[in-house]
């Protein structure tokens, strides 16, 4: 059996045993894999040749969000053999997942492996923006020692009202984390959460539209679907408190992308701030680089070197019921037996 590993580059850093998610260090199941008889084929090509001829004979494709392999239907038409695509974190969105129920291939991702990662890197950000961190830390780095310009853009966090629009298993620990700060957090979910959920997280339900009325920060959490893509466009952020903030550690098409740059420059937003593009990696022109007032990061949040090896230990766990013909945890489970089989994408999938 093949399997094809699409992982990114370990740069100086490959050296480093630790660093499971880079190309050079495949995960670290490259032992494993070889041990039971299969070969390993570890690449940092997302596209092109290299990849699609690795591809024609491969039974498996491993691949992770924040250096994804755009698997559509074309894609999956040069792949005959393939029958299992592993998403080496959270989020499958990447994948056609329509072309994948159809042509039977099963698709899983390693759910829970990353949810505390992103939970802190989003209040992080979170914290970044009130306080106007990134100008105070570029003006010491270039000698100065402006307090009145950065203080007349930092704040409190204290008593400001907090949305979260996608409260699953991440979203909900951004509201545990943000307990002691003493905020209002309200959120949104497609299945609203039970009465003593909503009080030990904290939280108070609201519709899109009044949360945007209300918040001072916006967290967005939602996986990317045909229903959430687009959906933060010029009509919505104009909805928004004007000078609120924006922290998207979703997906970046989740966000009209001129329409953040806008609303940056006219003041509508006070920040934005996040770990994911559209696309990705991000090109070196993309307007987002260079707006003000962002905290931007590459797609981080969820890849520390725990994240790394929990999401590394998943895919081994998920390769090993593969190979023994046992069933994968369900909850793991998005596209199985020809049908898409993850709630948050097959409500609106189907």
């Amino acid at each position: 059996m093949k399997i094809v590993a699409v992982l990114c580059p370990g740069g100086d850093a490959a050296h480093d045993p630790e660093l499971l998610g880079c190309a050079e260090n495949a995960l670290g199941l490259r032992d494993f894999v070889e041990e039971r008889g299969h070969e390993l084929i570890s690449i940092t090509d997302r596209e092109g040749d290299e990849l699609r001829g690795h591809l024609q004979d491969a039974e498996v494709l491993i691949t992770t969000p924040f250096w994804p392999v755009y698997v559509d239907a074309e894609m999956l038409d040069g792949a005959p053999e393939l029958k299992l695509i592993l998403t080496a974190g959270v989020g499958s969105d990447h994948v056609d997942l329509g072309a994948a129920a159809e042509r039977n291939i099963t698709v899983a991702e390693q759910t829970d492996s990353n949810t505390v990662s992103v939970a802190e890197h989003a209040v992080m950000q979170i914290l970044a923006l009130v306080r106007n961190f990134i100008p105070a830390y570029r003006d010491v780095v270039d000698g100065g020692w402006s307090i009145g310009e950065i203080a007349a853009r930092s704040h409190d966090l204290e008593h400001k009202t907090v949305g979260i629009y996608g409260a699953g298993r991440i979203g909900q620990l951004i509201s545990l984390r943000l307990k002691p700060f003493d905020v209002e957090t309200l959120y949104y979910k497609r299945t609203r959460l039970e009465t003593t959920e909503e009080s030990t997280l904290g939280f108070k339900y609201a519709r899109l539209g009044e949360m945007l009325e209300r918040c001072d920060v916006i967290v967005i959490a939602s996986p990317l679907t045909p229903e959430t893509r687009g959906l933060f466009d010029r009509e919505n952020i104009s909805k928004m408190k004007r000078g609120s903030y924006i922290v998207n550690i979703a997906r970046g098409a989740i966000m009209e992308t001129d329409a953040v740059v806008e609303a940056l420059e006219s003041g509508q937003l006070g920040g934005y701030a996040g770990d994911v593009w559209d696309p990705q990696p991000a090109p070196e022109d993309h307007p987002w680089r260079t707006m003000p007032y962002h905290a931007l990061t590459p797609h981080i949040s969820g890849t520390t070197l725990e994240g790394q090896r929990r999401y590394a230990e998943d895919v081994r766990l998920c390769l090993e019921a593969y190979f023994d013909g046992e069933s994968m945890e369900q909850d793991h489970l998005i596209v199985h037996d020809g049908k898409i089989v993850s709630g948050s994408y097959r409500a609106v999938y189907e």
